[in-house]
Formats: C-alpha cells, structure tokens, sequence
C-alpha cells in the first residue's frame, strides 16, 4: 500500500523551477542557521544531479528529446543560466562537474530547431563578465575556463569578449605560475583565436599594433618553456589560415617581427624550432621583401644555408622536407639590395 502514495517525480520544467528558488537561496545569504542552509544546498545538488540526468540519461534510458527541449526552454526563460554560474563558487567539486556538464549541454540543445543558447547569450553578453576574470580565482578558474569554452562557440559571445578589455587580461592569465590555469587560459586564448575566422580577422586587422606588441613580448620571449612553446604554435595556427592573409602579410614584413624567429630557431627545445620553422619560412616566402629583411637573409646566406641544410626532425615528412627545400632555394637566389646590412650575429639568428 506505501508505493501507492509514492511522490511523482517531478517534471523537467518543476525540476528547473525548484532549483532556480534554491539558487536564489544559495546566492541569498540570508539564511543564518547552518544546518538549514546545508540541507538547502544537499536538495540544490541533487536537483543539478536531476537535470543532468535528463540531459544525459542514466546510462540505461537514453534522454528524452521532448523532456530536454522543455527543460532548456526554461532554462533560459527565467535566467537560471545566469544564477547557476553565479552560484558555482559556492558548490563542492561534484555539484561544480554536474553543473558544468548541465551548461555544456544546454549550450547545443535546439528547441524548435532553435539553438536559444545563442540567442539568450546574445542578449547577455556581460556574463562573459563573470566568467573571463574566474582566471583569477584559482578555486574556480576552471571551472569559469571550460564553461566559457563553451560560450565562445556562439560567434556574438566571441565577438565581444576579443573586443573587450578582457582580451588585454588573457597576457597576464597565460603566464599564471599555476601550470594547470595558465594552460586552462591557453585553451580559452586559442579558441577566441582559431574558432570564427571572419570575426578573429577583422578582431587582428584592427588591433594589429598593440595585440602583436603584447605577444610578442610576453609570449614569444617568455622565459616559460611551455609559453613560448604555445605561442609559436598559435602564431602558426593564426598566419596560416587564409582568413588572415592581410594580416600575416603584414607580420612577416617586419624585420622586428623576423628577429624573433631567428632568435626561436636557436630554442634547445625541438617542437618549438619545428614550430618556428613553419612561421620562418613565409618571411623567406613573401614575394614582397622589405629591402632590410632582404639585407639580412643576403648577408647571412651562408649561414642560413648551412643552418636549414643540417636541420631535420626525427620523423619523414614530405610536406617539410619540400618546404625546407624551397626555403633554401629562395634564400640561394636572393639578390643583394643596396640597403646596410646587418651581421646574423647581432640578431641572435641560427649559426
């Protein structure tokens, strides 16, 4: 006779109600008796538990697609979204996982072939606000890091934050002397970098000066292994895509800019000369040389010949074999200008 009398489960609209009120309580601070306030957040967990579930199913019961299409409608509806970010600081580790899977999901959910995520985001772009400065908090920055990942995959969402103050921030989040969030704020730089060409293009064609200046100084010259190693690569990822072509034209024609591969090239370290290599070879490639880069390659030819002919990496690969070729060659046929040179040896170049 007790099972007849079993409580109804709730439905995934009662499921988000419920834990917008205790979001609501959690952020409140009202509450002055501990025991209370501990049970309040014990139901608030499961609940998070709850919706995840019905995202993701239980491993048994694949997730309903109608249950989910109601529980992201009211989601995003009453602003939930907003409070479980606001409230993640105050959660344990495994409701802060549970939540971050739920935002995840909830960022690809369409209702009526509508991705409202995009949408709700759209029209609250400060919370990018509360997210991007999470790096500065060691107790959430990765949490804030990887939900923030997934909010840069809607182009108005990164759009915003490479145009705000916070891109400025990200030079000072990369060298955090804690490995783990400075590599966490490397993921989240790279795909503000990489992931919407038309919008990173125009992001670079108007910050050119001081992006590039801040890069390079504080990334490509860091004395951090792993910074350097990271910001070759991105570099590479950046000047090779076709999107950005003004824009690497522009930085493989500064003499400033080719010091600074020179002086990579010389790295102990492999992967980063490897790297380097694939940004060196379009200041030799650009049919367009400024006369002083010329002077430099010119008067340094033997050296540089001698260099690209012993270098090699420890697995065959055509591509690379075909570019150092044609980088030799370029540099063998390259005829002297009337510009002052310079000696390779005051410009820190491979020997």
């Amino acid at each position: 006779m007790k099972g007849l009398f079993k409580s109804k489960p709730p439905t995934p609209v009662e499921l988000v109600q419920q834990t917008r009120e205790l979001l609501a309580y959690a952020l409140s601070n009202t509450e002055t008796r501990e025991r209370k306030r501990t049970e309040k957040i014990a139901e608030l967990d499961k609940l998070i538990l709850d919706i995840r579930t019905v995202l993701y199913g239980d491993g048994q019961v694949e997730p309903s697609s109608d249950a989910c299409a109601q529980l992201t409608k009211e989601f995003f509806q009453q602003d939930t979204f907003r409070l479980l970010i606001l409230c993640l600081p105050t959660l344990n580790s495994g409701a802060r996982q549970n939540a971050t899977h739920v935002i995840a999901n909830l960022q690809r959910q369409r209702v009526n072939s509508k991705l409202i995520a995009s949408e709700y985001l759209e029209n609250n772009l400060d919370i990018m606000d509360i997210l991007i400065p999470g790096y500065e908090d060691s107790d959430i920055a990765w949490t804030y890091g990887s939900i923030s990942r997934e909010c840069i995959r809607h182009q108005s969402v990164a759009k915003y934050v490479l145009v705000s103050e916070h891109m400025k921030k990200f030079f000072d989040y990369l060298q955090n002397p804690n490995f783990d969030i400075a590599s966490d704020a490397q993921a989240t730089f790279k795909e503000l970098l990489i992931r919407h060409k038309s919008t990173v293009a125009g992001f670079l064609s108007a910050n050119y000066d001081w992006f590039f200046q801040e890069y390079n100084s504080q990334l490509l010259q860091s004395e951090s292994y792993i910074t350097r190693r990271h910001a070759i690569k991105l570099l590479g990822d950046m000047l090779l895509d076709r999107s950005n072509a003004s824009v690497m034209v522009r930085y493989v024609s500064s003499l400033d800019n080719m010091r600074i591969m020179m002086n990579l090239l010389r790295d102990s370290k492999k992967t980063i000369k490897l790297d380097t290599f694939h940004v060196f070879k379009l200041f030799v490639a650009n049919q367009n040389k400024p006369p002083e880069i010329i002077s430099i390659l010119v008067t340094n030819r033997s050296k540089l010949l001698r260099f690209f002919s012993e270098f090699n990496i420890d697995k065959e690969d055509e591509q690379f074999e075909a570019d150092k070729s044609q980088i030799i060659k370029e540099i063998a046929n390259l005829q002297s200008t009337d510009r002052s040179c310079q000696d390779l040896d005051n410009c820190d170049a491979p020997c």
